[in-house]
């Protein structure tokens, strides 16, 4: 019985032939991302932002947002933030808290209910999401302080590693697939919560594994191929190791296309960034790890250990013993 190949033994892509290309695109995405998050903003959820957040689905056609947002206003607990969620029959209505213990908290969010029960009598709701505004300060830190932790060990790990040309290449790597991760939370407004950090260290370390296996190649062809050049060389690994690439990308879609139209709603956000940062990881992991290599002037010759002229003095130091020459 013959295996199944999607990528043939032979193959043999010019895939740095694209790399000036590649990096002027992957450097404007990431001023566009920079600029919609900066200009735009996330849709922070209550998880950062504090207050109570619940989820209205009507059975039949939802009315107008603005209609909602009438009806949510008259209820009496600040402006609301309605935004569409999951499906088109569904939303997410977040208000502030109000000033208060517990006990008002909950008091507001029973009036939420009713009142969206009272304007929609045919809509079904959630259980009410309370965070405290000292809540969610803590979480943002904390969150915040994850990912960058992430970023720095992994730093340290590819700088240990590799040597110090690879570490480079893998760190443009992960600031291009954040970036471009958080531009797309700001174009789709979809909710950035607890679950969209977990889904931001989850690419993070997808591309840890990715940039390790295609970096494991390139070094090994180094000391392969003393005579070939880099470009050529740095094609050979990229095709060596694109079954693989191809491979795991392909079982990642499957299963996270699966949740995304199959899972529940809870876990909508987290699916989709990761949809998108794996995408974006394929992509970066064949056009964005290498051509760093190129312009910090890595070749087969790079990582072999120089010879001071003492050394090569002391090799041809020739001392007679017993009648051989050692």
């Amino acid at each position: 019985m013959r295996l199944l190949k999607l990528v043939p033994d032979d193959t043999n892509f010019d895939f740095l032939r694209w790399r000036r290309w590649a990096s002027a695109a992957s450097f404007l995405l990431v001023v566009i991302s920079i600029a919609l998050v900066a200009v735009r903003g996330l849709n922070l959820g209550v998880d950062f932002v504090g207050g109570q957040s619940v989820r209205v689905e009507f059975p039949q056609e939802m009315p107008p947002i603005e209609e909602i947002r009438e009806k949510v206003d008259a209820i009496g607990l600040g402006d609301p933030t309605i935004q569409q969620f999951g499906s088109d029959k569904a939303v997410s209505i977040r208000t502030g808290l109000p000033e208060g213990d517990k006990a008002s908290a909950d008091r507001a969010g029973e009036r939420l209910v009713a009142g969206i029960q009272q304007a929609f009598p045919t809509a079904h709701t959630g259980q009410v999401e309370t965070v405290s505004g000292k809540v969610s300060e803590e979480l943002i830190r904390t969150g915040a302080l994850s990912l960058a932790l992430a970023v720095l060990g992994i730093s340290i790990y590819i700088w240990i590693r590799f040597e110090w040309q690879f570490g480079v290449g893998a760190l443009g790597r992960l600031f291009h697939e954040v970036s471009l991760t958080f531009g797309f939370f700001a174009v789709t407004q979809i909710q950035f919560d607890l679950n969209s950090v977990a889904a931001l260290l989850t690419i993070v370390g997808y591309s840890l594994n990715d940039t390790i296996v295609v970096y494991d190649r390139i070094r090994e062809n180094l000391k392969k191929y003393r005579k070939m050049e880099i470009i050529p060389l740095l094609n050979l690994s990229l095709n060596e190791t694109l079954s693989r690439t191809i491979m795991t990308t392909a079982a990642m879609f499957l299963a996270l296309g699966v949740l995304l139209l199959l899972g529940p709603d809870v876990i909508f956000g987290f699916t989709a960034a990761m949809l998108f940062g794996i995408f974006v990881g394929f992509y970066s992991s064949i056009l964005m790890s290498t051509p760093v290599l190129v312009w910090l002037k890595v070749g087969p010759d790079s990582f072999i250990p120089r010879t001071t002229a003492a050394d090569g003095a002391e090799r041809t130091v020739r001392r007679e013993d017993d009648g051989a020459v050692v």
